[in-house]
Parts: C-alpha cells; structure tokens; sequence
C-alpha cells in the first residue's frame, strides 16, 4: 500500500544542479519524517537530509549543508531534494525514505523508494 517513488536523477557536471523528487503514496507526508539517503557504489548508505515538519526541521549532513535543500509539498504528497554545486563525490543512488517516529538520520526508515541515480562527472 505505501509507496516511494523517485524521480530526477541523471548526469550533471560539477558545479551543476539537479532535483529530485519524492512521491508519496499510502501515507501522510505531514505526519511522517522523510528523509533522503544516498549509496555510492562499493560504499554504505549514507543519511544527505531529513525534513520533519512537526518539529519544523530541515538537518542536512556535513558534506551537503549549504548545497542541498529538503522541502515538503504536502498537496501534492511529494518531497524534493534540490541539489546545486555538485561534486563527484555526490553521485551514487539517492532514496527516500519515511518514517513515522524516526528524528535522525540514523534511526530505523519503515518505508523506502527504489532510488534514483545521480551522476556527477565531465
């Protein structure tokens, strides 16, 4: 019944800017946080950003702050993640996930998408 879906990824040079999308079915975004997470390949996921709105919360990881921004369209039951001055150590898949008691990028996530690929390369 619940489903995440992303959209947006793709190939952008450094310095570029991308966003991805986060739609969600089954649920209530605004009762949930949702969170984005990105695996590069041969390493661990990684926590990029979460959004509560409850809390009014925008934490976003070292390696992104000031460069990646979280925000919520509850209406349209979809979260973005907008991504500006890539580097290449950005790519990898970027997932969605959402959580109804998660407060951090390191708790347990119930419900995740099938992720999107980004790419930051010449």
């Amino acid at each position: 019944q619940v489903k995440l879906v992303e959209s947006g990824g793709g190939l952008v040079q450094p310095g570029g800017s991308l966003g991805l999308s986060c739609e969600i079915i089954g649920i209530t975004p605004a009762q949930y946080t949702i969170a984005w997470f990105r695996q590069a390949p041969g390493k661990e996921r990684e926590g990029v950003s979460y959004s509560s709105a409850r809390i009014h919360t925008a934490y976003y990881t070292d390696s992104v702050k000031g460069r990646f921004t979280i925000s919520r369209d509850s209406d349209e039951d979809m979260v973005y993640l907008q991504m500006n001055n890539l580097k290449p150590e950005d790519t990898g898949v970027y997932y969605c996930a959402a959580d109804v008691r998660a407060t951090s990028l390191w708790d347990e996530y119930d419900y995740w998408g099938q992720g999107t690929q980004v790419t930051v390369s010449t």
